[in-house]
C-alpha cells in the first residue's frame, strides 16, 4: 500500500501532497526533484535559465530513468520550458541522449548555432546516425540484392552466381546415400549484377512536420547510394528545391544541407524531379510529404499524373517514421489515389520491405494488406 501512494504521488505531484504525509526517500525523492523541475517549473526548484541547473538535470533524468524515457523527457524540456539552449551550448549538447526527433531539432536549429557548438551537434548527430545505419543497413541490403538478385535467374550460372538454396531444394530427390551427397540434375543461378538495374528518386518534403521523415529519408537514401545496382537520387523541398545527391556518400553532411521549416510548393518539387526519370520503367519514384500543398494543387496533381502515366512506379509516403498515422491532406491523397498511386505512412523498419516489392513489381496494394499497412484515401 505504502509503494502504491509512493507512485501516485510522484504521478500527481507536490499538489496532491500538501501537508507532505507521504515521506519520499532515496531514489523516489530524486525522481520526484527532477519530474518537479520540469513539469511544475514555475517553482523556485524549476530548471530556470541556469545551464548548470539544466546540466545537472540532464544528468540526473539518466540515473533515474531508462533511455525511451530520458529521451521523451528531453523532448517535454524543449517544447514546454522553450530549452533550445540546450541544443546551442556544447556542454549541455553533449549531455543530451539524442534519439531521431531530437536530431530533427538540432538541425532545425542549424542555422542558428554557434561555430563552437557545430561541432559538438555533428558528433551527436553522428552517434545517431550510426545506431540507425546498424538498424537499416542490412536489412536494405538483403532486401534491395535479393530483389534484384531474383529478377533475372539464369540455368546456366558461374560458381559465384549458384542459387544454393533453390539448387539443393530441387534436387533433393537425387540425394546418393552412398556418397552422402545430391548430385543436381538442374543448377539455379542469379543473373549476373548489371550496374543500375532500377533508378530510384526520393522526393522529401522537409516542413517542419517532416523532420523526422527526412532524417530517416537520407539514411535510407545513402544506403541505397552504395548498392551499385541502384541509381539513387534525393532532393529536398519546401518552399525551394535542393538536390542533394552528391551528399549520399555521408549522412552527416546530408543531414545538415537540410533546411527544416518552411512552407511547401509539392509542384515546384516534382517540376525538378521529372527530368530525372531517363528509364520509366526502371524508375521507382517516392514522395515523402503530408501533401499540405502550399503551391497550386492543381499543378501537382498534373505533374503527379503525367509521371505515373510515363510508367515509373510513383509511392507517396504520407511519413517514414515510427509514429504510425500522421496528420496528412486527405482530399489530395484521395486524388493520388485515383490515378493508382498509393498513399500511406511506412515505418524505415517497413522501408526495405517496400524497396524489395516494387522493384520486383509486385502489387503494391496486396504489399500493404500483408504488411497491416492501410491505404489513406
Amino acid at each position: 500500500m505504502e509503494e502504491r501512494l509512493e507512485r501516485w504521488r510522484l504521478i500527481l505531484g507536490r499538489q496532491a501532497d500538501p501537508e507532505a504525509e507521504i515521506n519520499l526517500q532515496g531514489r523516489a525523492k530524486g525522481v520526484d526533484r527532477v519530474l518537479e523541475a520540469l513539469y511544475d517549473s514555475g517553482r523556485k526548484a524549476g530548471l530556470g535559465s541556469s545551464s548548470p541547473n539544466v546540466n545537472r538535470w540532464l544528468g540526473d533524468i539518466r540515473r533515474y530513468f531508462p533511455t525511451p524515457v530520458v529521451q521523451l523527457l528531453q523532448r517535454d524540456a524543449l517544447q514546454r520550458l522553450g530549452l533550445e539552449r540546450m541544443l546551442l551550448e556544447p556542454e549541455l549538447l553533449e549531455s543530451i541522449e539524442p534519439d531521431v526527433e531530437l536530431v530533427g531539432t538540432i538541425l532545425s536549429l542549424n542555422k542558428a548555432m554557434p561555430d563552437r557548438t557545430r561541432e559538438s551537434a555533428r558528433a551527436v548527430i553522428r552517434r545517431i546516425v550510426e545506431q540507425l545505419e546498424q538498424r537499416l543497413e542490412n536489412p536494405m541490403r538483403q532486401a534491395i540484392r535479393g530483389s534484384l538478385d531474383r529478377s533475372a535467374r539464369n540455368r546456366r550460372p558461374r560458381l559465384n552466381e549458384v542459387d544454393w538454396h533453390r539448387t539443393i531444394r530441387a534436387n533433393l530427390r537425387h540425394y546418393q546415400p552412398e556418397l552422402k551427397t545430391i548430385i543436381p540434375e538442374q543448377i539455379f543461378g542469379f543473373g549476373r549484377k548489371r550496374a543500375q538495374l532500377k533508378d530510384i528518386i526520393l522526393l522529401a518534403d522537409q516542413s517542419g512536420s517532416m523532420a523526422t521523415s527526412v532524417v530517416y529519408a537520407g539514411i535510407l537514401a545513402c544506403i541505397m547510394a552504395s548498392l551499385p545496382a541502384l541509381r539513387t537520387h534525393l532532393i529536398v523541398f519546401d518552399t525551394s528545391v535542393v538536390d542533394l545527391t552528391q551528399h549520399l556518400d555521408d549522412p552527416v553532411d546530408l543531414l545538415f544541407a537540410t533546411q527544416l521549416g518552411g512552407g511547401t510548393d509539392i509542384a515546384k518539387a516534382l517540376a525538378y524531379a521529372q527530368p530525372l526519370i531517363q528509364r520509366p520503367n526502371d524508375t521507382i519514384f517516392i514522395l515523402i510529404s503530408d501533401l499540405y500543398e502550399g503551391g497550386r494543387e492543381e499543378d501537382m496533381i498534373k505533374r503527379a499524373a503525367a509521371i505515373q502515366a510515363s510508367g515509373a512506379q510513383f509511392i507517396t509516403l504520407l511519413a517514414l517514421n515510427d509514429q504510425g498515422a500522421p496528420s496528412f491532406n486527405k482530399q489530395l491523397a484521395g486524388q493520388l489515389s485515383g490515378l493508382d498511386i498509393p498513399a500511406f505512412a511506412c515505418t524505415p523498419d517497413q522501408f526495405p520491405r517496400l524497396m524489395a516489392a516494387a522493384i520486383k513489381r509486385d502489387n503494391l496494394y496486396n504489399w500493404m494488406d500483408r504488411e497491416g499497412i492501410v491505404a489513406k484515401n
